[in-house]
């Protein structure tokens, strides 16, 4: 007789499976980590290019075309937005392969000592019947 699991009951299995507990905190800190690349770009980088640009404001630019504004900008902006977020990517990821290469190259643990030759393993065996 097969059991029937009701909503609730298929529920729970579903949700508290590793690897969907797994996904909801990568999609949580993938948020707090967009945060902080979206801060990155609004209040260090964009200034930087607009100095570097002569003042211009990326995020005020448009082109009107007819009664339609194209918010180019914006589009700018999130072309620099996509960029750091790749390369911090990059970054972690290519800092995570080198610490992890590091930890395989290293010696898990120390060789064990060598066994004895038969000669130490004689003498040792007469020491034993001489104290005896």
């Amino acid at each position: 007789m097969s059991e029937k699991k009701g909503f609730i009951g298929e529920f729970k299995e579903f949700i508290s499976r590793g690897n969907v507990m797994d996904m909801a905190v990568g999609i949580i800190i993938g948020g707090a980590f967009t945060a902080i690349v979206n801060s990155l770009v609004a209040d260090v980088i964009s200034p930087v290019i607009g100095m570097i640009c002569g003042g211009i404001d990326f995020s005020a630019m448009a082109i009107k075309v007819g009664e339609a504004q194209l918010l180019i900008g914006n589009f700018i902006m999130a072309i620099i937005n996509f960029i750091l977020v790749a390369l911090v990517l990059f970054c972690i990821i290519k800092a995570m392969n080198k610490f992890k290469k590091k930890e395989e190259e290293a010696p898990a643990e120390e060789p064990a000592p060598a066994e004895p030759d038969e000669q130490t393993v004689l003498l040792t065996e007469i020491r034993d019947l001489l104290k005896k």
